[in-house]
This record gives C-alpha cells, sequence and structure tokens, in this order.
C-alpha cells in the first residue's frame, strides 16, 4: 500500500473545515447528524482524504449509535488500530492506514450480533460511499 504523506496545509486545501478537523485532528462529528448513518446503499466506503478503501456495506449494521458502524474493514490492512487514552478512557482508534486519517474507534464485546463482535464506530465525514453499479 502506497502511503499519502501531506502537510497540514495541504490538507487544509483539500478537506473542509469539518473534515480536517475529524480526519487530521482526529475529532468527532455530532451523533445522528452523519450523512451515512442511516444509509441502506451497496457499494464501497473508502477514506475521503486518500480514496483508500475501507469498508464495505455488506459489513455495515445497525447499532443505533448515532454513526455509521461496520463489524470489519474491508481488508485487515486498510486500517491501523491505535491505543486511545483521551478523554479519561481507553479506546481503540481507528486510523486510515493509507493516509493516517482520524476514522472513529473500535468496540469489541458489546454483543452486537455480527460475526466479529465488533463495532468499527466510524465518523460519516471520514467517509465517501462509491454505489455498486
Amino acid at each position: 500500500m502506497d502511503k499519502v504523506v501531506k502537510s497540514d496545509a495541504e490538507w487544509r486545501v483539500q478537506l473542509s473545515p469539518e473534515e480536517f478537523r475529524v480526519l487530521r485532528q482526529a475529532g468527532t462529528e455530532r451523533p445522528y447528524t452523519g450523512e451515512y448513518v442511516e444509509t441502506k446503499t451497496v457499494g464501497v466506503y473508502s477514506c475521503r482524504a486518500c480514496g483508500s478503501e475501507l469498508f464495505r456495506s455488506d459489513t455495515k449494521f445497525d447499532s443505533h449509535c448515532g454513526w455509521p458502524s461496520f463489524y470489519e474493514p474491508s481488508k485487515s490492512e486498510a486500517v491501523t488500530l491505535i491505543e486511545d487514552r483521551s478523554m479519561g478512557m481507553t479506546r481503540v482508534e481507528v486510523r486510515c492506514a493509507a493516509c493516517d486519517s482520524h476514522l472513529g474507534h473500535v468496540f469489541h464485546g458489546e454483543g452486537y450480533g455480527t460475526p466479529t463482535d465488533d463495532r468499527y464506530c466510524i465518523n460519516s465525514v471520514s467517509l465517501r460511499l462509491e454505489p455498486a453499479e
């Protein structure tokens, strides 16, 4: 996988202020406000910053948490997982492996009826859906 490396100035030109805040500064969009929370469209979800494939619609599920949820990435090497101790708790941050953009967090063992029992809780603003033809 080719790494995408850009300066903050280059990212600011490419991304909207909200995209930059979430993708490059590890922000979070407000729950239930993202464009893909309720989406059922069949297709591929790619990184909004670099275009790398991250998730497929057949792994998306309704978790009712306020953000799009997936039970696994399209390929294990598509994302990197990093321990996150911010906000007074320990979580696992999900980043795009190609450009190191913040996508959201992954939670395990919550009891969802999915094959992995993982919930990749991902910001809509971090994604771009490419519908299947």
